[in-house]
């Protein structure tokens, strides 16, 4: 498959999961009431989820480079937050590898601590990258990008530009629902080795057959090459089943 379909783009599949949040948001509830400073929302939980269900169906973590399927080793999560909820604020992007012995309240710590370096004023990973390649003239970082893609290709790219490259993980999730957003299907980068995409969208009402239910929608695009279809949707209803009871799935309250 990999030679049949050469990019992520053609190789893109596309699957939407509506999410009961009756017992998520009641956890949450109880959560937040204990913890009034590191309050959690349905983002950490669905964080915990994928890390659990990634480490369960590890299959899902691979990737497609140079042709080739890839295992990953590690769980690493990206993730983007507005340094301020208004028009024009800058995107930070952050990248964190998860363990999935780790309990909810370190992944709530951690998410935190990510989230307050990343709204700082201090220079990341990618600020101090973009701060030298955008001082380059456009053909010569044409050129340059092509250099990269090739040496990844060729697994000659080193560890040091892979490991905090936030477009080099698992799964890229964007948190559409903080800022009142359905969620959206979402393309799948070229660069990089990501083959998971996903974005939630904001806590909705929904009329159901057993009656009016808090849900939203989680909206996820895939590249097929690394695993099929079936695989992987046994993997997003692990996922799912987490995320609906995560008290009953092991995260302490």
């Amino acid at each position: 498959m990999p030679f049949i379909m050469p990019t992520r783009s053609e190789s893109a599949v596309y699957f939407e999961q509506w999410i009961d949040l009756t017992k998520t948001l009641a956890f949450l509830e109880t959560w937040n009431a204990a913890n009034p400073e590191r309050k959690a929302t349905t983002f950490h939980v669905f964080l915990w989820a994928a890390t659990y269900s990634i480490d369960q169906r590890p299959r899902l973590n691979r990737f497609v480079i140079g042709s080739r399927i890839w295992q990953r080793h590690g769980i690493h999560l990206s993730y983007a937050a507005k340094k301020r909820l208004e028009d024009g604020a800058p995107l930070v992007v952050l990248k964190r590898k998860f363990d999935p012995s780790h309990s909810f309240a370190q992944l709530v710590d951690f998410v935190y601590a990510d989230v307050k370096e990343g709204r700082s004023d201090k220079k990341n990973h990618v600020d101090k990258e973009l701060n030298i390649f955008l001082r380059i003239p456009a053909p010569i970082l044409r050129i340059g990008v092509g250099l990269v893609r090739w040496l990844d290709a060729w697994n000659l790219l080193p560890r040091s530009f892979i490991d905090p490259d936030p477009l080099y993980c698992s799964m890229f999730v964007a948190n559409l629902g903080s800022v009142k957003l359905d969620s959206a299907y979402h393309h799948l980068y070229e660069y990089g080795n990501c083959p998971f995409f996903a974005a939630l969208g904001r806590t909705q009402t929904i009329v159901t057959p057993d009656g009016p239910k808090q849900m939203c929608s989680i909206k996820y695009s895939f590249d097929e090459r690394v695993e099929d279809g079936l695989y992987c949707a046994k993997g997003l209803e692990l996922l799912k089943q987490r995320m609906e009871d995560p008290a009953g799935g092991g995260t302490p309250a």
